[in-house]
C-alpha cells in the first residue's frame, strides 16, 4: 500500500469518528423526542429495569455513517466498490434492515416480542443464500485450514458453511448486546484481525471498509459505555454479525471467524446449553443466559463484565491473527 491510500485510509477513519462523534447526541435527542426507547423484559435483572426507555436504534447511525463515507471515498479514490466490499455492504445494511423492521414492531407497534422467530430466521435465511450465490459467481467453495495451511474444497458443503455463518454469527452477536459497551467493543476488537488479513492479502478496498466500521463503533461507543445513552438495538447487532461473517467469507478466513469471535460463540453456546439442559432435567447450569448474565448475576458490575469479556476478545483476535498470518 502507497502513501497516499494510506493517508486515504487514516483519513476516512478520522472523518468517520468525527461524524459519529457530531450525530450520536443528535440522534439520541431525536430518539428521545420521538419515544424510540428500549423496553426490558420483566424476566430481565432488576438491575437493568431502570434502563427502560433508554433510546434504541442507534446502529442506525454506525450502519449509516461508514457506508456513504466509503461509497463517496469509493468515487474519488483508489478504494473502488467491487464485488467484495459490495457484498459486505449489503450484508451490513440487508440485516440492519431486519434488525430495524424487528426494533420498530417492538417500539411503535409495543410489541416487545418483535419479529417471529420463524419469519427472522426465514429473511436471514434468504440474505445468507443471495450472498452466497453472490460469492459463489466470483470465488471457490476452498476453505482455508489454519496451522495445516491446507485449502480443502467443500463443494456443496460450502454453502452449509456459509449459511451457518450468517445465521449463526447475526444471532450470536444479538445475543451478546445485552450489556453497555459489551457488544460494540467485541465487534470492534474482532474487525481488526480481518482489517490486517485484507491488507495481507492485498484487497485495500476491503482492509478500508472494515476500518471505517471500527472507527464508527469507537464514536458510537463514546454513547454506549456504562451508563449506556443509547442501545444498538436489533438494528445495530444484526447488521454487525452479518458484516463480520461477509467479511470472513470474503477473505476466506471462515474457520478462524470461530477463533477470533469465540465470545459471540460462547454466547450463544450458553443459551443451547442453558436451554436443553433445563428441558430435559428442569434445572439451569447458568445463574441467567446468555453468559455476560451469568456473570452478573454472580456479583460482577457491567463495568467488569465489559473489562473480562473485552479482555477475551482481545486474546481471541490475537490467537486468530497468529493463526492466520502463521
Amino acid at each position: 500500500m502507497n502513501v497516499s491510500s494510506a493517508l486515504c485510509m487514516i483519513s476516512g477513519a478520522l472523518i468517520v469518528l468525527g461524524l459519529m462523534l457530531q450525530i450520536m447526541p443528535a440522534l439520541i435527542r431525536y430518539l428521545h423526542k420521538i419515544k424510540f426507547g428500549q423496553t426490558e423484559r420483566d424476566e430481565g435483572l432488576e438491575s437493568h429495569k431502570k434502563k427502560n426507555g433508554t433510546p434504541t436504534m442507534g446502529g442506525l447511525a454506525f450502519i449509516l455513517v461508514p457506508s456513504i463515507v466509503y461509497v463517496l471515498f469509493a468515487l474519488f479514490s483508489p478504494f473502488r466498490l467491487d464485488m467484495n466490499t459490495g457484498i459486505i455492504l449489503l450484508a451490513y445494511i440487508g440485516y440492519g434492515l431486519i434488525g430495524f423492521i424487528d426494533d420498530y414492531i417492538i417500539v411503535v407497534k409495543k410489541n416487545n416480542e418483535g419479529l417471529k422467530p420463524g419469519v427472522k430466521f426465514a429473511m436471514q435465511s434468504v440474505l445468507a443464500i443471495v450472498f452466497f450465490l453472490l460469492y459463489r459467481s466470483v470465488s471457490s467453495t476452498g476453505v482455508w485450514i489454519p496451522i495445516l495451511d491446507k485449502t480443502i474444497d467443500l463443494g456443496f458443503l460450502y454453502f452449509i458453511l456459509v449459511f451457518f455463518m450468517f445465521t449463526a454469527e447475526t444471532n450470536a452477536v444479538n445475543l451478546t448486546d445485552g450489556v453497555d459497551g459489551l457488544c460494540a467493543g467485541l465487534m470492534a476488537i474482532a474487525l481488526v484481525p480481518f482489517v490486517l488479513f485484507a491488507m495481507l492479502e492485498g484487497v485495500p478496498n476491503v482492509a478500508f471498509l472494515l476500518l471505517l466500521v471500527v472507527f464508527a463503533l469507537l464514536g458510537y461507543l463514546v454513547y454506549n459505555l456504562h451508563p449506556a445513552r443509547i442501545f444498538m438495538g436489533d438494528t445495530g447487532s444484526l447488521a454487525l454479525g452479518g458484516l463480520i461473517a461477509a467479511a470472513a467469507m470474503v477473505l476466506k478466513q471462515e474457520l478462524l471467524l470461530i477463533v477470533i469471535g469465540f465470545v459471540f460463540v460462547a454466547e450463544v453456546l450458553s443459551v443451547i446449553i442453558q436451554v436443553t439442559h433445563f428441558k430435559r432435567t428442569k434445572k439451569r447450569i447458568f445463574l441467567m443466559a446468555p453468559l455476560h448474565h451469568h456473570f452478573e448475576k454472580s456479583g460482577w458490575d457491567e463495568n467488569k463484565v465489559v473489562r473480562n469479556f473485552w479482555t477475551a476478545g482481545i486474546l481471541c483476535a490475537l490467537l486468530g491473527l497468529w493463526l492466520g498470518v502463521m
